[in-house]
């Protein structure tokens, strides 16, 4: 695209150097000693540089962008993630993503191309107490609509926050989603053997909070519900393997939480969820006989049930990892959790839920392409979902197709998770770490891995510098190829792995 000149200051590239998403031939940038302050001096050098961006892309005079996340290649490059408003209300579907490098926009990402000059924002006068008033642009010409959260819980002990748009004119539904997403010292673990933890000594009493990743900790629920207390002890030895001492869900949720850090930290120079080097809080022993685990954005927070009989918590390493990633996706890419964007969710819960496994090397619960092998969730002794045939669990896609869209996401998201273990391993009959695979295509055609250690850079990069609340297959498809182009090259070996990966699962 033609290039823009902005005069951007270099404030914005200094302050961004700590969110590094590496390119080329370079890898993570350094970590500064406080993330959490540069992440915030990065946004607000992006918020003064917020009016001259908005000027530069022609948006019209009430539009207002509110930048909500940085992300800085080794070269310079920011990718400066915006919300957009319009007349003081959000905008759904107004998100864009703008790269930007000496002072030019070099490319532009937005979740809707829909023009919103003309859109008066004081046509409805007649407030609700019980709903937001928003512009809502998402795959929808733009209208005022009324956005309403309901908390409840569901027959199953899920909490829910539904979060239903409607016309503001007409009274028409226009998007419905769950903003609660399901799946799912030294300590004793369920999961993972025995396991070093990190805690926090306070007098002469130890608390289950990790001081060297954010003071991210875990709460004992109790069977309830709510907050929960902080799990304490006075030997700094937690648990015993078993569902009979509650702390040993504690362990596998504090082991998970730690993994799941140290691999978005290592493999990809994130410092948690955010990026700000806060860490989250994990709950566990939530409900009675609840068979699940979510995560839920409004209380930054993770929540793990027991199971069948209050025996068989779902603490595993790729569930905690699936849950935590939900907030990672909610913080770059904030893809909506419905139709082919809601599937792109889920699947990113999956892919990294399966690389934080690998990455956590543990010989008691191996790195594989299964999703929840270890939680029993259904008493079959079968994993939740395969990524190399997922249609083995009788529900989820193997390929895309125009219904796609009209999938239950845990079910769709098999197209993206058949993409990228076909990227990774490639297709045919193999094992790895003694569990057999078979992956199929759809056109019949081979596929040639280009290792998990590639495919993973490039869906994360995708994820926090080209997608957007509205990204589904096709434009998924587009921005993983940029992100290939950016860090391998358009002729590279990888670029072309991508292309033939996305065509094998039917994504052309």
């Amino acid at each position: 695209m033609k290039r823009i000149s902005l005069g951007i200051t270099t404030a914005l590239v200094s302050a961004v150097a700590f969110a590094a998403a590496g390119t080329a031939g370079a890898g993570a940038a350094p970590q500064p000693v406080n993330p959490l302050l540069a992440k915030s001096e990065a946004l607000h050098a992006a918020a003064e540089q917020a009016g001259t961006i908005s000027s530069a892309l022609g948006l019209s005079g009430g539009e207002r962008l509110v930048p909500r996340d940085v992300v800085r290649d080794a070269d310079g490059t920011a990718h400066i993630r915006y919300d957009r408003t319009l007349g003081g209300l959000k905008v759904i579907g107004g998100d864009l993503v703008v790269a930007q490098k000496a002072g030019q926009v070099t490319g532009v990402t937005k979740a809707s191309q829909a023009s919103l000059a003309g859109l008066d924002t004081t046509a409805v006068t007649t407030a609700r107490s019980d709903a937001t008033l928003v512009v809502f642009a998402l795959d929808h010409a733009p209208v005022l609509a009324w956005e309403q959260v309901t908390h409840s819980v569901k027959d199953d002990q899920t909490p829910s926050e539904l979060h239903t748009f409607t016309d503001a004119r007409t009274g028409q539904t226009l998007l419905s989603y769950d903003g609660v997403h399901d799946v799912e010292g030294t300590g004793q673990s369920t999961f993972s053997g025995t396991v070093a933890l990190n805690t926090t000594q306070s007098g002469t009493t130890f608390q289950l909070k990790d001081p060297a990743r954010g003071n991210q900790s875990v709460n004992n629920l109790n069977n309830t519900s709510g907050t929960g207390t902080l799990f304490t002890d006075a030997d700094n030895k937690w648990g015993n393997g078993t569902y009979t001492d509650k702390a040993t869900a504690g362990v596998d949720a504090a082991y998970g939480a730690a993994q799941t850090w140290d691999y978005y930290k290592n493999v990809h120079g994130r410092s948690g969820i955010k990026n700000n080097g806060v860490g989250a809080l994990s709950k566990v022993h939530y409900g009675n006989n609840y068979s699940n685990a979510f995560w839920t954005d409004s209380c930054f927070c993770m929540t793990y049930g027991d199971g069948a009989q209050n025996r068989n918590p779902l603490t595993s390493i790729d569930v905690a990892a699936h849950e935590m990633s939900h907030g990672v996706t909610s913080a770059t890419a904030g893809l909506v959790y419905s139709g082919e964007s809601g599937g792109l969710n889920e699947a990113t819960s999956d892919i990294f839920g399966s690389t934080t496994e690998f990455h956590a090397a543990n010989a008691a619960d191996a790195g594989d392409y299964l999703i929840g092998e270890k939680i029993n969730i259904r008493g079959d002794g079968k994993p939740l979902r395969y990524m190399d045939k997922p249609s083995k669990d009788g529900r989820s896609l193997d390929y895309w197709s125009s219904s796609a869209g009209s999938v239950d996401v845990h079910y769709s998201s098999g197209i993206a998770n058949h993409f990228f273990y076909l990227l990774s391993e490639g297709s045919g009959a193999k094992t790895i770490n003694g569990v057999a695979y078979d992956s199929p295509t759809a056109d019949n055609q081979p596929v040639t891995g280009i290792s998990r250690a590639k495919a993973e850079k490039i869906w994360y990069r995708a994820l926090t510098t080209k997608f957007t609340s509205s990204t589904k297959y096709a434009a998924a498809r587009t921005g993983t190829l940029a992100a290939a182009a950016d860090l391998y090259g358009a002729s590279s070996p990888e670029y072309a792995a991508v292309n033939r990966a996305w065509a094998a699962v039917n994504v052309k």
